[in-house]
């Protein structure tokens, strides 16, 4: 079965935490970000970059695959009263016109895509001088934490290995084959940053959060992710009375620029 995270769009918008304000609090800081940029964000989902583009006064776009994930983004947004247009296309293969944006964003997706190919589309829509952030905010499996916990439950369910991707960022939330993405499409001044954000998760949330995870609720037949849940359920209950939990997590960021 493959991976389908519209499957996952009720518990990935309710439960999902987004990138914090840090992150585009950063942005802005280094000149990335600011008001009036026409901006596009590849493989959306439910929409966190999308809107966080859109409070601070950019002209968003947002393209996705998945026609739940962007109904589900579509509402978040209009329950903020933002004005995002959101649209059904893939990264590879936008279909929008060339040299038309000033930044282009990739959330916690690149892997996911056929990725020489989505850098190079990227290339021939920003224009000149205009800029790619691939950033990916992922949490940390430390040891004896609900991370490892969880982590060792859902490779007995479901093994990591089921998905045929790699494990680019190693565990720690650093992404270095993003480099040589960026490098071999002709992109260059590529800077990067990281830093860590602890996030809290109530119990409750905290099964939302990995029920939408790829190789839970997007890969899982609907009684197995059942099973699952009550397994995490049960873990946290013995392991982790506390809640909320705090979750370590880690914000990775490469900027490249068009030349």
């Amino acid at each position: 079965m493959p991976v389908d995270f519209g499957r996952t769009s009720s518990d990935y918008a309710k439960y999902r935490a987004g990138f914090p304000d840090t992150f585009f609090s950063r942005l802005e800081q280094d000149g990335v970000l600011r008001p009036g940029l026409r901006a596009l964000d590849l493989g959306t989902g439910t929409g966190t970059i999308a809107r966080g583009l859109a409070r601070r006064g950019a002209d968003v776009t947002a393209l996705d695959v998945s026609v739940p994930q962007l109904d589900a983004a579509r509402q978040l947004a209009r329950g903020e009263g933002l004005t995002v247009d959101f649209r059904v296309a893939s990264a590879e293969d936008t279909g929008l016109p060339s040299a038309s944006f000033d930044r282009v964003f990739a959330g916690q997706c690149w892997h996911w895509f056929n990725r020489p190919a989505a850098a190079r589309e990227v290339l021939r829509l920003l224009r000149p001088g205009g800029q790619l952030i691939i950033a990916c905010f992922d949490w940390l499996a430390l040891p004896g934490n609900v991370v490892e916990a969880t982590e060792a439950l859902m490779e007995t369910f479901s093994p990591r290995d089921h998905l045929n991707i790699d494990r680019f960022g190693h565990g720690v939330g650093i992404y270095p084959e993003w480099f040589r993405d960026v490098a071999l499409a002709g992109f260059q001044s590529v800077t990067s940053f990281t830093f860590d954000s602890p996030t809290p998760y109530t119990h409750v949330a905290w099964r939302g959060r990995i029920r939408a995870n790829a190789r839970i609720g997007a890969l899982l037949p609907s009684e197995e992710v059942a099973r699952f849940d009550a397994a995490l359920g049960a873990l946290l209950a013995e392991r982790f009375p506390q809640d909320p939990l705090s979750v370590p997590h880690r914000v990775f960021a490469l900027v490249a620029e068009r030349p």
